[in-house]
């Protein structure tokens, strides 16, 4: 009988085995959602003095007319008196080079002294930078009108009598832009009922009840 341990083996049968693949790694578990309520609030910007060259010389020209320097998001702003508001505005134009009103609005703090805050955003062109005035008022002050230097405080100052009620003393047409002229009351002062009013105009003029 032939020995079949002495059998020749085919090059097939010599390879060893190949190892078996490594199980897959276990799937990282997801993270749980986070519950609502938990995320940290963003911090609000933060304000700080301001001292630099700008300041200084509104400082020095316009004294305690300047309430204050600030800083706000990388950018300028001065609290300034209202009384002097005609002056500063004159010299930001042709002095400093703020060649363009950018924008002109309010902000009412109804439980205020000075209830409003006249806010208006200047650019100079030659500078390629911003400064913004900010310029507490009483309910009653009649600010003056920046018509005369910025012409685009024309449109501006309708839009923030129309909304808040504030005259501008020496504007050359001061009426509703965005309302009736007829429409009761400012919308956008804190203890103005929008309900009210709109369905008290729309019943008068449209001879319908409001949708609202």
């Amino acid at each position: 009988m032939a020995d079949e341990s002495k059998a020749p083996q085919s090059p097939e049968s010599s390879k060893p085995e190949a190892p078996a693949p490594a199980p897959p790694p276990a799937a990282k578990s997801a993270a749980p959602p986070a519950s609502p309520g938990t995320a940290k609030p963003a911090s609000p910007p933060v304000q700080a003095r301001l001292d630099n060259d700008l300041t200084k010389r509104y400082r020095q020209r316009f004294a305690a007319a300047i309430l204050d320097a600030l800083e706000d998001r990388k950018q300028p702003y001065l609290v300034i008196d209202s009384t002097k508001l005609l002056d500063i505005a004159r010299y930001s134009r042709a002095e400093e080079e703020f060649d363009l009103l950018e924008d002109f609005t309010a902000v009412d703090w109804p439980r205020r002294e000075k209830r409003f805050d006249l806010i208006a955003i200047l650019y100079s062109f030659p500078h390629n930078t911003r400064l913004r005035l900010k310029i507490p008022i009483a309910e009653t002050e009649r600010p003056a009108s920046l018509v005369e230097i910025w012409p685009t405080a024309d449109w501006l100052e309708r839009e923030i009598f129309d909304m808040f009620g504030i005259v501008f003393a020496g504007h050359p047409g001061l009426k509703r832009i965005l309302l009736p002229d007829e429409w009761q009351g400012h919308p956008l002062r804190k203890d103005y009922d929008i309900l009210r009013q709109d369905r008290a105009w729309i019943r008068e003029n449209l001879g319908i009840e409001s949708g609202q």
